[in-house]
């Protein structure tokens, strides 16, 4: 089997409808499976799709255990040579995964690929393509218009929208990969509950030889944040996941950038938690 489509669904059972026809309709021409896992989603509308989409695997997580373990278990009972990470709120807008396919055979040290997004709206989602954090993009990031003079954007600002191009982060929303290199690597760490985890993989994959790619010739509607509630909990885990991150990679290694990072990460968090 060439590919395994796997995602990964909480309460938007409506998306993951439109996500699935959408794969239905697009993905031709190729071997594959779709793997839906619900993470103990709390409205239960999901299963009436079982009857509807007869020839997708459905895996009932009993509990929600984040997005990192969630599709590792998804990952375990996956077949494909290739795992095709998608959000339930994204649809597919043409037959393209051959092409994509293809393209990912023939580059060598192949790591890892994301599809340009964009929005309901049509606007293009900047998540799609971007660098590893360090302590000058994510100053960038966090306070909106900080930039060292000539440094490289965390948003790889200096890659066309519709570039194909290689890049050293991808987003966790459509994100490909072989199933042989996931494995190797060990998956998505369980330690990010949500967000954060595609920035580790795809750091994971450039520390071990391996090439990222921005594919920006093609797209995939991303309805962002459908089955996000921006609350507390919310910024927690938000800027949890970067905490985490520079604790992994940072704190021994670069020990000044360590503490800036973690000093602005406090300083946001609380800003953003007066302004709810």
């Amino acid at each position: 089997m060439k590919l395994s489509i796997i995602i990964l669904n909480y309460n938007v059972t409506e998306l993951l409808r439109a996500c699935l026809s959408s794969v239905k309709r697009y993905v031709q021409d190729i071997d594959y499976e779709v793997i839906v896992i619900d993470n103990a989603s709390p409205d239960t509308s999901w299963k009436n799709l079982v009857k509807e989409f007869p020839t997708v695997y459905f895996i009932e997580n009993p509990k929600n255990q984040g997005f990192s373990i969630a599709n590792n278990i998804a990952a375990e009972n996956a077949k494909g040579e290739y795992l095709y990470f998608l959000n339930p709120d994204t649809e597919l807008e043409g037959n393209y995964m051959s092409e994509i396919l293809s393209f990912a055979d023939g580059i060598e040290n192949f790591g890892c690929l994301g599809l340009r997004m964009h929005n309901f709206h049509g606007n293009f989602l900047p998540e799609s393509k971007r660098a590893v954090p360090d302590m000058f993009n994510s100053f960038e990031k966090l306070f909106n218009g900080f930039k060292k003079n000539q440094s490289k954007s965390y948003y790889r600002n200096d890659v066309g929208e519709y570039e194909i191009a290689e890049v050293e982060v991808i987003t966790g929303a459509n994100l490909l990969i072989k199933r042989k290199i996931y494995e190797e690597i060990g998956g998505f760490d369980g330690r990010y509950f949500m967000y954060g985890e595609d920035i580790d993989l795809c750091y994971t994959l450039l520390q071990h030889g391996y090439r990222n790619f921005y594919y920006g010739k093609y797209s995939i509607l991303h309805h962002k944040g459908e089955s996000t509630v921006k609350d507390k909990f919310y910024l927690k885990r938000f800027y949890g996941a970067m905490k985490i991150f520079i604790e992994k990679y940072y704190r021994k290694e670069k020990p000044l950038q360590y503490f800036l990072l973690l000093a602005g990460l406090q300083l946001r968090y609380w800003f953003q938690r007066l302004k709810l």
